[in-house]
């Protein structure tokens, strides 16, 4: 029997290991895929092995920045976090941060939204993983091109079956870079391994978005998939099977199959046509001549020697698409898996793209010298007011305006913008003598013009003392009126950013377009977060310092009525 204080001893230290489900510590990050066979999703019935699943990362759902450049720190993690599986990178690009690699997923179950893989990263001390697009076909493939070679020779998954002349290429096409065609067919010798014998089963299958409505998009021997005025037909020696129509400017999945006496066409997941396989099936061979008389882009030709289950069409065609609904996709941290839910603000700041860096970076500034202008100005004007509210008392109580600025008066008042309006009005007053008397006890009085020159003196004083008052407000102004359009413009370039790199990896998923959006937003909220506080400031500030600018002006008034009173021509 286990003691009570060892089992407790026990429990603690195998916690952290039950709670932390990552693959290795030495990586950073990791990207989780589901693929979501339930009805919510890609709905099948069929469980598959071994298939190539295509993964598309950009800023929404990896960190390029924690990865290396050159990507030679990604592994991929079957759903048991701990069973490495093989994958090959198509392309991997850390500047525009996309990138597509595929992977051998051992196993997809149907009707369930648990089918997950993981993609980690971050680990600078990692080894580059050799990988080829050999390792992730399945056995039934014969030959897979994905039109992804640097030299433009497209050649199969092994390397070996290679086209006669380099294809021109676009580098954003379906998946990764696809083949672009103006009516010169890509031609592959004849091969025995790419022959189907007489009778036997096969299945062809590729991508095409074609920019005329017409060309032949497949042809080996006897088997030609032909394209004549947007419809398709496939036409095995005698057989014909017709249907199916290709919608210019779009990419559509094509696939052939033949066996069980059945020769099917179909268009994106969906039949479109078939015909009966009687009688005597001839073999297919001889040279491959693709894209003869078709102008447009071409891409995932693969042929297999078995016919694909409707599933498996439908899988593949989720799964090659820009679906959302069979794959979803997004990053994590380590412990992020044990919080039960990522952190939302997290996820944003890792999708925010530099230029919104940049206006966030330019938000933060203005935020923080709206702060500074807010707390100096607001302790200002409340020494001002206050030492205001002192003198105003000492100046009413007072019964001779002469006898208010003594050294002692000076100290008390400090910060009091009345008594630097008294002390600019005491020196006009003293220029002129006011109460002093000549010899014979004549006493010096003040005109009704030395009286408007003092009041002007004292109003051009004023004018000053409202100029301090109001010094750097207009900064806030500037956060309250331009906080929001940076916001803005730093939202309308990060949309603009992340549609066009969802163009590029051709991935228009939720998942890839959700992040990228929401960071931009954050621009925004950036922007609000400046103007309104500024906002509030400013208004509570303007309110205080419009009382202030009222009260000097009585002042001024009262000072000069008092004066005139006691030291005026009688």
């Amino acid at each position: 029997m286990i003691k009570p204080l060892k089992f407790l001893t026990m429990m603690v230290l195998l916690a952290p290991a039950l709670a932390q489900a990552w693959w290795n510590p030495d990586y950073k990050q990791r990207t989780s895929v589901v693929l979501n066979t339930s009805s919510a999703g890609v709905a099948v019935q069929e469980t598959f092995t071994n298939a190539a699943i295509p993964v598309r990362l950009h800023s929404g759902n990896f960190d390029f920045v924690g990865a290396k450049a050159d990507g030679s720190d990604l592994k991929v993690i079957a759903g048991d976090d701990k069973t490495p599986l093989k994958f090959w990178i198509e392309r991997y690009d850390s500047v525009n941060e996309l990138a597509v690699m595929w992977v051998q997923v051992p196993s997809i179950l149907p009707g369930t939204d648990k089918n997950t893989i993981y993609v980690y990263a971050g680990n600078d001390k990692a080894a580059a993983e050799a990988g080829s697009a050999a390792v992730v076909a399945d056995a039934s493939t014969l030959a897979a091109f994905h039109f992804a070679e640097k030299d433009g020779i497209a050649a199969d998954q092994t390397g070996t079956i290679k086209a006669a002349a380099a294809t021109a290429v676009e580098l954003n096409g379906l998946i990764g870079p696809s083949a672009r065609l103006a009516g010169t067919p890509i031609v592959w010798a004849a091969n025995d391994k790419i022959r189907v014998a007489a009778g036997a089963p096969f299945t062809i299958s590729l991508w095409a978005r074609p920019d005329t409505a017409a060309g032949v998009l497949y042809a080996q021997g006897p088997l030609q998939l032909a394209l004549a005025a947007g419809k398709l037909t496939a036409k095995l020696g005698a057989i014909t099977a017709s249907g199916g129509d290709l919608a210019p400017q779009t990419w559509s999945q094509i696939v052939l199959t033949g066996g069980a006496g059945k020769l099917i066409v179909y268009v994106n997941g969906a039949q479109a046509g078939q015909a009966d396989l009687s009688g005597a099936v001839p073999a297919i061979g001889g040279e491959i001549r693709v894209g003869e008389g078709y102008q447009g882009l071409l891409d995932e030709l693969e042929i297999s020697d078995t016919v694909r289950s409707v599933d498996r069409i439908k899988l593949d065609y989720a799964a090659q698409s820009a679906d959302a609904k069979l794959i979803a996709s997004k990053t994590e941290a380590p412990g992020a898996e044990t919080a039960g839910s990522n952190s939302y603000f997290g996820i944003l700041f890792k999708s925010l793209t530099p230029d919104a860096w940049t206006i966030i970076g330019i938000l933060g500034v203005m935020f923080a010298i709206a702060v500074v202008v807010m707390i100096g100005k607001a302790l200002y004007v409340s020494r001002t007011d206050k030492a205001n509210q002192i003198f105003l008392k000492q100046f009413r109580d007072s019964t001779d305006v002469l006898k208010l600025g003594s050294a002692k008066d000076a100290e008390q008042f400090a910060g009091s913008s009345l008594y630097r309006l008294y002390r600019a009005g005491m020196r006009e007053l003293i220029k002129r003598k006011v109460g002093a008397h000549e010899a014979g006890g004549i006493e010096h009085r003040l005109s009704g013009p030395s009286l408007d020159a003092v009041k002007a003196t004292i109003d051009a004083d004023s004018v000053r003392e409202g100029y301090a008052l109001n010094s750097q407000m207009v900064l806030l102004t500037i956060a309250i009126a331009g906080g929001p359009f940076l916001g803005l413009l730093g939202t309308v370039v990060g949309v603009m950013i992340t549609f066009a790199s969802i163009a590029a990896a051709g991935d228009v998923n939720v998942n890839a377009i959700a992040p990228g959006i929401a960071a931009a937003l954050l621009a925004t909220v950036a922007g609000l977060s400046v103007a309104i506080p500024s906002l509030f400031g400013y208004n509570y500030l303007a309110s205080r310092i419009k009382t202030i600018s009222s009260d000097m002006q009585i002042f001024v008034d009262e000072f000069v009525t008092r004066v005139a009173e006691d030291y005026g021509v009688q």
